[in-house]
């Protein structure tokens, strides 16, 4: 199974070793020819969600692979992916020492808009405000670690809860696409990457 693993910015690394751990075989995509390879999977990883959106304009990524997202590809995004993939974002609370000019240059930029999720920038706090927590799948206790991270403000209908923290959903799914606001790849738990490797069933 080949992962496609954006590459333009943020930990996309330490998304590789987990996934060649467990067999699967990966790739870094840094412009619009390497989608030309073909691919099972898709990670977004965390990082600068503005900057990742901006290079995906730029290099011409952002059409092709919302397509892909589109189409049924499964995907695993994480922290700044998780942005990138939701429909709404706030980011009102990541603008307070912007000046104007900035701020608004950050308010326009706009990801890939595939998950009806609405997320809040840097909800948890900025990199001083990092933590680590123990948050739940199902009965089961998952590590969690939160590095500036954002937080799932609202689902839409079809959207079901993987992971919780304190009852509030920091890890979803919506048909082929999960999304975390933590960093998975910091932890000994394997278990969304699992999620993303196995075979997808259709319901829509």
């Amino acid at each position: 199974m080949a992962v496609a693993i954006l590459a333009l910015q943020g930990a996309f690394i330490e998304h590789k070793k987990k996934l060649e751990t467990l067999g699967a075989e990966c790739f870094e995509i840094r412009q619009a020819s390497d989608l030309e390879r073909p691919f099972d999977r898709l990670v977004l990883p965390g990082g600068e969600s503005t900057t990742q959106a901006k290079l995906l304009h730029e290099l011409g990524l952002m059409g092709p692979l919302r397509k892909r997202i589109e189409e049924g590809i499964p995907v695993l995004a994480t922290c700044a992916g998780l942005i990138l993939l939701a429909e709404t974002v706030d980011g009102t609370g990541d603008l307070d020492n912007l000046n104007p000019a900035a701020a608004q240059n950050r308010l326009q930029v706009k990801g890939l808009g595939t998950m009806p999720i609405t997320v809040r920038r840097n909800a948890y706090g900025r990199q001083l405000g990092s933590f680590h927590a123990e948050g739940r799948w199902e009965d089961e206790a998952v590590p969690l670690t939160f590095i500036r991270a954002p937080r799932i403000e609202a689902l839409g209908s079809d959207v079901e809860p993987l992971v919780t923290l304190n009852d509030a959903p920091v890890a979803v799914r919506y048909r082929n696409q999960i999304a975390a606001a933590f960093h998975p790849e910091l932890d000994d738990d394997h278990r969304l990457y699992e999620a993303l490797l196995a075979p997808l069933k259709r319901a829509y």
